[in-house]
């Protein structure tokens, strides 16, 4: 069995999203790999199913592999817009197409939350606006690493208006190629913001692996889930600066990190597991197109 730190830590941490590259299956293997991996030993690592408002209806007809104990847990991917007024009419769009799959079988399939990213024109009237035709529905905001911190500050003025903080922010950490990968200092600054704020935060693409490590794939190095989720937790916790936070996420040494059934630690720094599920709170979730790569590596340290 895992330790109390590391489930904690990993507890419905992963977002499959198989039909993305670089794994890119065509949306029924994807479904049947994640109704799979639903009922694995490891399902408790399993958070939702990364699905585009576009293939809601195809996805309709590719139910039968779920039942109510293991039902499809919708992470719903609006597109990506141009400017504010594309945004808004993308984003009607989208709520109308998540009303109306939600109640297409209520014992199979749920919406979590949905992910969209902001276009660069986005302002406080604007997200006041999106939330206006959304109602009480999560969104994960994605913005450039380059526009985090602003972003990240945004998003919490909203949120300080409402009764809970429906509104985060989505870091993308990887992609196929070397230039798509931000750098250590880039993610750091993002885990610090959100971190001051308390302001949810979830990331995507290139985090397959629990450690940091050169990948000949993508040319470059690439960052590593443990160092990713675990430096935004401690950075909350210790109220780490950037600096600090970027040292952990650029730590290629899997000694560093250690998991007990009362704390995690990095090095000297710890955080004890109740404090860890609290944080977690925040710390949501990354989306990653392989579920058994994060596992295999995981066994491979003896972790799991």
């Amino acid at each position: 069995m895992p330790t109390a730190s590391l489930q904690a830590l990993l507890a419905k941490s992963i977002d499959y999203a198989g039909m993305f590259p670089p794994c890119s299956l065509a949306l029924e293997p994807a479904l049947q790999s994640h109704a799979k991996y639903a009922r694995s030993p490891e399902a408790w690592m399993l958070n939702t199913f990364v699905l585009p408002v576009e293939q809601f209806d195809s996805t309709k007809q590719l139910l039968s592999q779920f039942d109510p104990l293991h039902p499809l847990r919708v992470a719903a991917l609006a597109p990506k817009t141009a400017d504010a007024d594309a945004f808004l009419d993308a984003l009607e769009e989208a709520d109308a197409a998540i009303r109306s799959f939600s109640r297409y079988d209520v014992d199979l399939l749920s919406i979590s939350h949905l992910e969209m990213f902001l276009p660069h024109d986005v302002d406080l009237a604007l997200l006041e606006e999106a939330r206006s035709i959304l109602g009480d529905l999560p969104v994960f905001w994605e913005a450039p690493p380059d526009r985090a911190e602003q972003t990240a500050a945004l998003l919490a003025e909203h949120n300080s208006d409402e009764d809970a903080a429906t509104f985060g922010y989505k870091l993308r950490t990887g992609g196929v190629t070397a230039d798509a990968f931000p750098t250590s200092t880039q993610i750091a600054g993002a885990l610090v913001t959100p971190a001051t704020h308390q302001l949810p935060i979830k990331f995507t693409a290139g985090l397959h692996h629990p450690i940091r490590q050169f990948r000949g794939e993508v040319k470059t190095k690439m960052h590593g889930f443990l160092n990713v989720l675990g430096a935004a937790v401690l950075a909350a916790e210790h109220r780490w600066n950037a600096q600090q936070a970027a040292i952990m996420l650029e730590d290629e040494n899997a000694a560093s990190f250690s998991f007990g059934e009362n704390c995690f630690a990095w090095r000297e720094w710890k955080i004890d597991t109740e404090r860890l599920q609290y944080r977690r709170r925040f710390v949501v979730s990354f989306g990653s197109c392989s579920f058994d790569e994060p596992r295999e590596d995981l066994r491979a340290l003896g972790f799991l």
